[in-house]
């Protein structure tokens, strides 16, 4: 659809102090695959839900390489798998099974939990063959973290398209400019893969308290100063903000909602507001009794999973500065 984001004035005046944090990714090297780590970080561990913000690849796969993420525990959070490029699929304790292309949403609510795995499909790596995404989790409202376990997946045709002078816009989730995306939600928020030509300016929605941009490729300027790819811009709340793309043009993921009530504590793969909780998940997965407690392995690969090592186990649960 035509989008006219006239409510925030594109040259208007972005004060410099308007950016509250900048965030360099961490970077791992998982045997010839990169993942860039934004969230959480010892400046920021949240931006609305958005606790768990991680850049795969991009990657290039030349011989039978691929991704093999074994059956792996969550709770309290739900996770949204977005592409750029490539393909993988997914399958959860729900019964889901579903290749992730890029445009679409994946979207597990892990709740009280879930088990999921990632794995790229055996007539993928026939081919040479690239990977190109994020992978985010959010955290769930207190009153939701026990909720049961679901999974939806929306085709890139179902989510919302913004398109002015320079811009397109697909709004993943929630609800920003005036649209709404599909994927249910359990808390206010917005996710938007934004892809700007050169020179061309992007307002961010101003209704939402925490808003950030994560630049995925090329370069962003903000009130004077050049972000390179990589890069994650927390903002102050309240102000306009809008942001311009380089000469090489811009590939953005705006994301926000919502300050979290309370506290949230982050142990591996689970999150949750009561230690107890975490304690008890973790008890239940090292018991490895599928189908007897919170935890059953997902349909069709249940043959594997991803133990509690001695170093998780000495591990504390963190618990979130903001």
């Amino acid at each position: 659809m035509s989008w006219n984001p006239a409510h925030a004035p594109l040259a208007a005046h972005v004060d410099p102090d308007a950016i509250e944090t900048v965030i360099l990714p961490r970077a791992r090297d998982l045997g010839g695959f990169e993942v860039r780590r934004a969230l959480p970080s010892m400046q920021r561990q949240m931006v609305g839900p958005f606790i768990f913000f991680d850049q795969m690849g991009p990657a290039e796969f030349i011989t039978e390489g691929g991704i093999d993420v074994r059956p792996h525990p969550h709770i309290g959070l739900g996770t949204v798998t977005y592409l750029f490029q490539g393909e993988f699929e997914h399958r959860d304790s729900t019964g889901a099974q579903q290749a992730i292309l890029p445009g679409e949403v994946n979207w597990m609510l892990a709740g009280r939990g879930v088990t999921h795995s990632e794995r790229t499909q055996p007539d993928v790596r026939k081919t040479p063959h690239s990977l190109f995404g994020v992978q985010t989790w959010l955290a769930l409202p207190e009153d939701r973290e026990e909720v049961a376990p679901a999974f939806e997946h929306h085709k890139e045709a179902a989510l919302p398209l913004l398109e002015a002078e320079g811009i397109r816009a697909r709004l993943i989730l929630g609800s920003a400019h005036g649209q709404t995306s599909p994927v249910t939600m359990q808390s206010e928020t917005f996710y938007i893969d934004v892809a700007l030509q050169a020179g061309a300016s992007y307002p961010l929605p101003d209704n939402h308290e925490d808003r950030g941009i994560f630049v995925a490729q090329g370069a962003i300027e903000v009130a004077g100063e050049v972000y390179e790819e990589g890069r994650m811009l927390i903002f102050r709340p309240g102000d306009q903000i809008s942001v311009k793309a380089g000469p090489r043009g811009a590939r953005l993921l705006s994301l926000g909602g919502a300050t979290m009530e309370g506290h949230r504590y982050l142990w591996w793969n689970f999150v949750s507001s009561s230690k107890d909780r975490i304690e008890k998940a973790k008890e239940d997965w090292k018991a490895a009794q599928w189908g007897e407690g919170l935890f059953s392995l997902p349909v069709g690969d249940d043959q594997e999973h991803i133990p509690i090592t001695p170093e998780l186990e000495r591990m504390k649960p963190k618990e979130p500065k903001g």
